[in-house]
């Protein structure tokens, strides 16, 4: 039979048989682990975990040794225990001549990672994490040429195949990495690490329709996360409620997913609750940890932050995971210095880790030092161009340095990866403004508000925007709807734009002689310190025109109201229709 045939029973989505299942995923981990790829071998053992353990009877059976394995037994026994305790060229070295598929392998990987190995020391020790270092993993070239033969021959296995698309990936042989990744989850479904670095590669929706892909039970989870990691989070939910609904509600993995989702939709309760829950299931994990922290940091529970900091220190302080939530911490106390010591410390211990660079430039620009926020941040591009957070810092250092062009360009790449995120479109509003493209302003602060305004600071904006154009109608609705939105989500009416709301309206009634929607405008005024003296001057005038026989304007058209829950005398009030936005979606 042919290196490269598929793996049998493995032919549907179907999750009727949960025993089959749960064998196939305990025959991978054993073989993943016999092979070095622990990564691997974990999931597949936490995700066999969270189904009912099977009868003695239904075991897998150990895989049979071919006359190649038998041949190769002492040479793989022995390097197997140098590659554990991480002596890569020594396994090499033994492996040297073995013909069998499990110890060929085996000889690979140890060369690939001694390459990387040497490559990582020499980075850290020469250049320090922040400096963009030439160095290379010097054994990909050789390993390239070595895999290229055997995959032309059919002699590589689903392993084999994964680890040629890892050295081709690394040489950025983007495109021929994704058609041997796809190879590789043809032949071997089951193993998580091919369809895992397939996700790192795949940009966007349209490129993994383009994919042709098994019709597995693992693409399911392959697809749940790719959704997570191109913000498509109403997919990504429903594809993890289904595999939750088909038997793997005890999964830890899936539990942790559902939490990132929800931070990556900003829905802060609802992620820290989910992370709660996960911690008491699995009090000692370490694994999207560092993301709970974000989101303790950004609800500024210092308690909180702190426990879990101490906690994870108790359980494993040379994680990556756990350098950046003692960094988050640091961070949440205003020690900015302390808090970029420790993400430094994280990409010592791995410089590929995405939310350890991202992280290290907010605080580079906390503390004003642009040029090294900007280094960080190319950083976390160059490892994953998806990070929405990375394009955003990028263009806020380059709004910090006055480069309004290119701050357009970063914001609009966030933008393009967070197209529901008001606060990348606001970022771009600003940045038209300041270009002086102010039609393109308006699209982009109408459009936040649309998509629901986190910060509600659009509508401020584009009144703003309307007042500086003489378009005063226009200025009112915006200042009405912001209004009406600040009093109905329940928000402290002490925010900080309603103070000059309240003035614009005062004065923009008083000009249409609408004097009772100006009298209640100007005395909502007077309950703030910057408008009060401005609103009382107001009410005198007014009072001084209505004892002068003013009458209210029945001939200046004015459709705009104070909505009735804030008039002292209950005017009516009509509600103003939004803009239509599909003519103005940017």
């Amino acid at each position: 039979m042919a290196a490269t045939a598929v793996v049998p029973g493995l032919g549907s989505c179907d999750f009727s048989d949960l025993r089959e299942i749960k064998k196939q995923l305990l025959s991978v981990a054993e073989r993943s682990r016999e092979r070095g790829l622990q990564h691997s071998g974990k999931w597949a053992s936490e995700l066999a975990f969270a189904l009912d353990p099977l009868p003695l009877s239904e075991l897998p059976a150990a895989p049979a040794l071919t006359e190649e394995d038998a041949r190769d037994l002492d040479a793989y026994t022995l390097a197997k225990s140098y590659f554990d305790l991480k002596e890569y060229d020594r396994a090499a070295y033994f492996l040297r001549g073995c013909k069998s598929q499990k110890a060929y392998f085996l000889y690979m990987y140890s060369r690939y990672l001694s390459g990387e190995k040497k490559k990582d020391d020499e980075t850290v020790d020469s250049l320090g994490p922040l400096e963009k270092g030439q160095v290379k993993n010097e054994a990909l070239r050789e390993l390239r040429v070595e895999l290229s033969k055997k995959h032309k021959a059919q002699e590589l296995d689903g392993f084999g195949l994964y680890l040629y698309g890892v050295v081709l990936r690394k040489l950025d042989l983007v495109k021929e990495a994704i058609d041997v990744f796809v190879e590789a989850a043809h032949v071997l479904p089951l193993h998580w690490g091919a369809w895992l670095e397939l996700c790192n590669l795949i940009t966007d929706k349209e490129m993994l329709k383009c994919l042709s892909l098994p019709d597995t039970w693992m693409k399911e989870f392959f697809l749940a996360h790719i959704y997570t990691e191109l913000q498509l989070i109403e997919e990504a939910l429903q594809k993890y409620q289904s595999l939750i609904d088909a038997g793997f509600s005890k999964s830890t993995y899936i539990i942790s997913q559902i939490a990132v989702a929800y931070h990556n939709i900003r829905d802060i309760d609802k992620a820290l609750s989910i992370f709660n829950e996960l911690r008491k299931q699995d009090p000692y994990r370490i694994e999207n940890m560092d993301t709970f922290s974000n989101l303790l940091y950004v609800r500024s529970m210092k308690p909180e932050l702190s426990y879990l900091a101490h906690n994870l220190c108790e359980i494993d302080k040379y994680r990556v995971e756990t350098c950046c939530v003692i960094g988050n911490y640091y961070s949440l106390r205003s020690q900015h210095e302390k808090a970029a010591l420790y993400f430094q410390r994280a990409l010592k211990l791995n410089p590929r880790y995405l939310g350890a660079w991202t992280l290290m430039g907010h605080e580079y620009m906390e503390m004003k030092n642009t040029s090294a926020a900007i280094q960080a941040y190319r950083h976390a591009i160059e490892v994953n161009k998806r990070d929405y957070r990375a394009w955003y810092g990028l263009g806020q250092t380059y709004e910090i340095l006055k480069m309004p062009f290119y701050c357009l360009y970063y914001y609009r790449r966030a933008h393009q990866l967070r197209p529901n995120d008001s606060r990348m479109l606001v970022a771009l509003g600003e940045c038209y403004e300041k270009l002086n493209q102010l039609v393109e302003a308006k699209k982009c602060y109408w459009r936040a508000y649309a998509v629901g305004d986190v910060e509600k600071m659009a509508l401020v904006k584009l009144a703003k925007l309307h007042e500086q154009l003489n378009e005063s109608e226009q200025a009112a609705q915006c200042y009405i709807k912001y209004i009406q939105d600040i009093y109905s989500c329940g928000e402290i009416v002490e925010h900080l734009e309603v103070s000059t709301a309240f003035r614009y309206l005062a004065q923009y009634y008083f000009k249409c002689k609408l004097w009772d929607e100006a009298s209640a405008c100007a005395q909502k005024c007077c309950a703030f310190n910057d408008t009060r003296e401005e609103g009382k001057a107001l009410l005198r005038q007014i009072l001084q025109l209505r004892n002068q026989g003013e009458t209210s304007s029945t001939e200046i058209s004015a459709p705009f109201f104070l909505p009735a829950a804030l008039s002292s005398n209950n005017t009516p009030t009509r509600r103003v229709s939004p803009l239509n936005l599909s003519s103005v979606t940017p």
